[in-house]
């Protein structure tokens, strides 16, 4: 019998699981429980990285970003203030693909300004700009048409 099933027993003050009757509402309940999304979470998940992890993907949802750029907009004074290492944690706990975000940053870039195909690949992987890693930038640029 399940923790959550033996839970909501003992909640109830029913101990006995011979009826049908007094488990079945703790079974829906367990069922209700178990079909709800839920926050990442593990054992080893602190509230921090399981907050930066939430941030990371909110983040993720309204912009581009390289892989270095999203550990430092939730690990910088300017951004979530995370621990670094909570930001590093969240980010290598994400699915995502850094090409494809490259390809949406640089057709961000080009909705509000020309570059050159070098310039733009410049653009995604300087340290000063997105960060992106050279081959992701050229990936963006190439699938953009620029080069």
């Amino acid at each position: 019998m399940s923790a959550a099933i033996l839970v909501a027993l003992a909640a109830s003050g029913s101990t006995s699981t011979s009826s049908q009757s007094s488990s079945e509402p703790a079974q829906k309940e367990a069922a209700k429980a178990s079909s709800e999304p839920s926050k990442p979470s593990g054992p080893h998940y602190t509230a921090s990285q399981q907050n930066a992890i939430e941030a990371a993907h909110n983040y993720l949802n309204t912009s581009a970003f390289s892989k270095a750029g999203l550990i430092e907009q939730l690990s910088s004074s300017a951004g979530d203030k995370y621990p670094y290492q909570d930001a590093v944690f969240a980010v290598d706990h994400l699915q995502v693909n850094w090409n494809e975000q490259a390809v949406q940053a640089a057709k961000n870039y080009l909705s509000t300004s020309s570059f050159s195909c070098q310039g733009l690949i410049e653009q995604l992987s300087s340290s000063a700009g997105d960060k992106y890693t050279v081959a992701q930038a050229e990936y963006g640029a190439k699938k953009v048409g620029l080069c």
